[in-house]
C-alpha cells in the first residue's frame, strides 16, 4: 500500500545549464531505471492502490472538471477520477494506457505542450518536481500550469517529503532536487498560487515497502488521518489560482 511514485517519470530530459551547448543533452534510461527499480511489484495492484488514491486527492481539491496531469506517466490518476474532461501529457506514449478512458492524450515534454490558457479547474502533480535540474525550473514549470488554469482552480502537488525520508531519499537514482512541504508552499506562491492545505505527511514513500501494493489497506489507510502522520512520507499540498 503506497503510491509508487518513482514510475511514472520516463525520459526525463536533465539539462545541465553550465555545460557548453555542443556538450548535447544528457539523459538516464528510465525505461531500464525503472523496469530494475519495480521488478518485484504487481503493476496490477499498483493500479489498484492508484484506484482509491486518485478519488481522494480529486476531492481534497474539490472535485474540479477541466483537469490536467502534466505528467502523467500510465495515467493511473488521470484514468481514476471523475472529471468531465481529462488531459494527460506525457513523453512517453505508453502502449499499456487505457485508451478507451475517455482521457485526451499529449505525447510531448510538458515544457513544450500547447495547452490552453485560463481553462483547467484542477492539476495534480505528482511526484514530478524532484526530477527537475533546478529550483528555476519548478518555477518556470509552475508559472506554466497557472497560465493554463482558470481563476479560482486548483493544483494539488504530491512528492517525497525530505524532512520525513531523508534517509532513503537519495537512493532513487532519478532524484535530483529535495524538497519539503515548506518548499513547495513557497514555490507555489511565487507562481502566483495562493497556499490554501498542506498536508505534511500524506502518503507512504513507495511501493516497495514492508506491505505489498493493497487497494483494501489503501481504502482503511486514506480514511485514518492518524495513520497519516504515523506511516506518511510524502507532502500533499493544494494551491488555489
Amino acid at each position: 500500500m503506497a503510491p509508487g511514485h518513482e514510475g511514472n517519470r520516463h525520459h526525463l530530459l536533465v539539462v545541465f545549464e553550465r555545460f557548453p551547448s555542443n556538450q548535447g543533452e544528457i539523459r538516464l534510461n528510465y525505461e531500464r531505471l525503472y523496469a530494475y527499480r519495480f521488478r518485484d511489484v504487481d503493476q496490477g495492484a499498483r493500479t489498484g492502490v492508484w484506484e482509491e488514491i486518485a478519488p481522494h486527492v480529486h476531492g481534497l481539491m474539490g472535485s474540479p472538471s477541466r483537469v490536467l496531469d502534466p505528467a502523467a506517466g500510465r495515467g493511473e490518476f488521470i484514468e481514476a477520477i471523475p472529471a468531465q474532461e481529462r488531459v494527460a501529457v506525457d513523453e512517453v506514449a505508453y502502449p499499456e494506457a487505457d485508451h478507451s478512458s475517455g482521457v485526451r492524450r499529449i505525447t510531448s515534454k510538458i515544457e513544450d505542450a500547447e495547452l490552453p490558457q485560463d481553462h483547467f479547474d484542477g492539476v495534480f502533480v505528482s511526484n514530478f518536481l524532484e526530477h527537475l535540474p533546478s529550483q528555476e525550473a519548478i518555477s518556470q514549470f509552475l508559472e506554466k500550469m497557472n497560465a493554463a488554469m482558470s481563476s479560482g482552480g486548483r493544483i494539488a502537488i504530491m512528492g517525497p517529503n525530505y524532512r520525513y525520508c531523508s534517509k532513503e531519499y537519495w537512493d532513487m537514482a532519478d532524484h535530483i532536487i529535495a524538497l519539503t512541504h515548506l518548499a513547495i508552499e513557497e514555490h507555489l506562491y511565487t507562481a502566483g498560487f495562493e497556499p490554501e492545505r498542506t498536508i505534511p505527511r500524506y502518503l507512504p514513500y513507495s511501493f516497495r515497502g514492508i506491505l505489498p501494493p493493497s487497494r483494501k489497506l489503501t481504502a482503511v489507510y486514506l480514511r485514518t488521518p492518524p495513520a497519516w502522520r504515523l506511516l506518511g512520507k510524502q507532502f500533499l499540498v493544494i494551491g488555489r489560482k
